[in-house]
């Protein structure tokens, strides 16, 4: 819980001479969260509480997300702090590592891991995920897309453009070409922002350019992997060895945080009855209290004339809400943005 990781990120700033920021993006199965604009507001508040100061850490992991989001919030940080720091305990993939090229220098343990930066679009035009009860929407990679069609090109051997433009025709069936037309324009811009970004930790513009291109496309696949010795040794970024005491503190965090989203433990709506809440993504630091975003709802079994199970489900809320930090004999405040709800330290109370 928040109370519990507040005393770590104290341990955390003293270690590292810094402000400790934590955004977290759940990647829990079935009930994961993203990189998005409305996050934007909370960083907004979160900084604000903080203040301008000569160094700011932010811990992040996330699977990646908006890539605008990640722009405005490596902008946003840069506005009020010199020197920024990214703290990487596991994965801070596609639009997370966008944000960790914008650092100054970046921290990761021996299990972290950045991530080719192909853009994946997902918008309500998107193709839905077969079976999925919410009608969710798969990505679509520009690597993916590059991918069709160098299949049909070079196994295939086809070459003249009446094949080619069937074989695109039929790619529009599945996919809407809206989708198509962002996937490859925001590939141009993604090379825009990452050159822009990376300044602050590369100033040779060919190995600048080197970079760019294999976090672009030369990797292969946006499932790609890239680990603290690739990092620092083939593409030379900034990175920094966490020290033994700094690794436990930042492990701490990252096992406290997993457990209470729950990382691990795919969310199966079969397996409900009733009521639910899941938490997705953390906002966090010492002074600006947790935000959180969390999905509450219910799942109502029945069966239906003809003797099968049918399930319902009923979302009743999904958005931020907020805790601030408590001490003992304080008590905990709950906002959703309508109302506040406040609870006395010895109030029985589930979140």
């Amino acid at each position: 819980m928040y109370q519990n990781r507040a005393e770590l990120y104290n341990q955390l700033e003293k270690e590292l001479e810094s402000k400790v920021l934590v955004y977290i993006t759940g990647d829990r199965k079935n009930m994961s969260a993203q990189i998005a604009p409305d996050v934007i507001d909370y960083f907004i508040n979160q900084l604000d509480k903080i203040g301008p100061c000569p160094k700011i850490s932010l811990y992040l992991y996330t699977r990646g997300g908006s890539t605008s989001a990640a722009w405005n919030i490596v902008n946003l940080l840069r506005m009020y702090c010199e020197n920024l720091q990214v703290i990487i305990p596991h994965k801070a993939h596609s639009a997370g590592t966008i944000i960790s090229l914008g650092a100054n220098e970046i921290i990761m343990t021996k299990q972290a891991t950045l991530s080719p930066i192909d853009p994946s679009i997902n918008t309500p035009l998107n193709p839905i995920i077969p079976g999925s009860l919410l009608k969710d929407t798969m990505p679509v990679s520009v690597e993916a897309v590059k991918g069709y069609m160098e299949l049909a090109k070079d196994e295939l051997n086809l070459s003249d453009q009446i094949p080619l433009s069937n074989v695109f025709l039929k790619l529009t069936e599945f996919v809407h070409p809206l989708v198509l037309g962002e996937v490859y324009r925001s590939r141009a811009q993604i090379k825009m922002l990452a050159k822009r970004l990376l300044i602050n930790q590369i100033h040779d513009p060919n190995q600048l350019d080197r970079i760019i291109d294999f976090l672009c496309s030369e990797s292969g696949s946006h499932d790609y992997t890239i680990n603290r010795r690739e990092a620092s040794g083939d593409l030379q970024l900034n990175i920094k060895k966490p020290t033994e005491d700094q690794y436990k503190i930042i492990k701490s965090i990252y096992d406290d945080i997993s457990q209470e989203l729950q990382l691990t433990q795919g969310f199966n709506y079969q397996e409900i009855t009733g009521a639910y809440v899941a938490r997705r993504s953390l906002l966090e630091s010492i002074i600006g209290g947790s935000d959180y975003f969390v999905t509450e709802g219910e799942v109502i079994h029945s069966t239906d004339p003809n003797g099968n199970e049918t399930l319902q489900v009923k979302t009743s809320f999904e958005g931020w809400r907020h805790e601030n930090s408590v001490s003992e004999g304080s008590s905990l405040s709950i906002s959703d943005g309508e109302e506040e709800i406040n609870y006395g330290t010895t109030d029985e109370f589930q979140i």
